[in-house]
């Protein structure tokens, strides 16, 4: 039997929207149908360097405030780049943003700090703009799913 690939899951989740949200990504992740994939989820705070190296692929959660992402994921990144800039280099990601706006400037952030550390992004961003709705959770399943699936098949 192949080994396990593992799933990293590192999600800011201050509200019990966001958190709905989370746990809808662990959700997608999680699916019976997914055999060799073990599913790790952090808050940015509780998450580090030695997490992000021992991982396979990683999707990143985060509000958009004031404009940019929360401090919590930006602290994650702050203590993560330099142990991870050459070892990590076409780490899958894909992430998502519970945007009460637009999201551009938080969208905007994340992409230039993974592209500095050349992780390789494998489906489009979820933006879940605007006024909370049960979507959103819909979009972040299929996210989950989306990302640990095709860790498990080998595709990325």
């Amino acid at each position: 039997m192949a080994s396990r690939k593992r799933l990293l899951i590192v999600a800011h989740a201050p509200s019990p929207n966001t958190e709905k949200l989370r746990l809808a990504i662990e959700r997608g992740a999680r699916n019976p149908d997914i055999e060799a994939v073990e599913v790790n989820v952090m808050a940015p705070l509780d998450a580090g360097p030695d997490d992000v190296l021992a991982c396979d692929a990683i999707i990143l959660g985060t509000t958009e405030n004031l404009g940019y992402m929360s401090g919590a994921l930006k602290d994650f990144f702050d203590r993560s780049y330099y142990p991870c800039l050459e070892k990590t280099q076409g780490l899958p990601f894909g992430f998502y943003i519970r945007a009460g706006h637009d999201g551009t400037g938080t969208h905007r952030a994340i992409e230039s700090i993974t592209t500095g550390l050349r992780w390789r992004l494998v489906c489009e961003p979820v933006l879940c703009r605007g006024d909370y709705r049960d979507v959103f959770e819909e979009q972040c399943e299929e996210l989950g799913l989306y990302v640990a699936a095709s860790l498990d098949a080998g595709l990325v």
